[in-house]
């Protein structure tokens, strides 16, 4: 996550982190309870890294893996209670869908060249 050692990031900051408009963020407080950032003396939100690790898994569960809102709900819910899964959960959210759709590419690539018969690429020579 970028940091930079700061304990609390303002929306701005999250959004250009996320990629999220603010008023995604604001929307996502009263769908999803546990996404409760906290506000500073000027009212403001402040986000924890937790928040953002909440809010990427959010985001990863509606737009990449299509769950609906109460679907996502309910899907942290039941991670809420085990908390190695919730780790696990948030760690993978980490890696860009487009990086895992380019690596899934270039596997599929590789099996193909390796499924291939050999001999049929010494005919070819030939």
């Amino acid at each position: 996550m970028e940091s930079g050692g700061k304990l609390y990031y303002s929306i701005s900051e999250v959004c250009s982190m996320t990629g999220l408009k603010p008023h995604v963020l604001r929307y996502w407080e009263t769908a999803f309870p546990m996404l409760k950032p906290s506000k500073n003396q000027s009212g403001n939100r402040v986000y924890k890294k937790e928040d953002i690790g909440l809010i990427k898994l959010i985001s990863r569960l509606l737009y990449d893996e299509r769950y609906t809102i109460d679907g996502a709900r309910q899907k942290i819910e039941e991670m809420d209670g085990d908390d190695e899964q919730m780790d696990l959960e948030l760690d993978i959210t980490a890696v860009p869908a487009e990086t895992l759709d380019f690596v899934r590419r270039e596997i599929s690539e590789i099996i193909a060249i390796l499924d291939r018969d050999p001999m049929a690429v010494d005919k070819q020579e030939d």
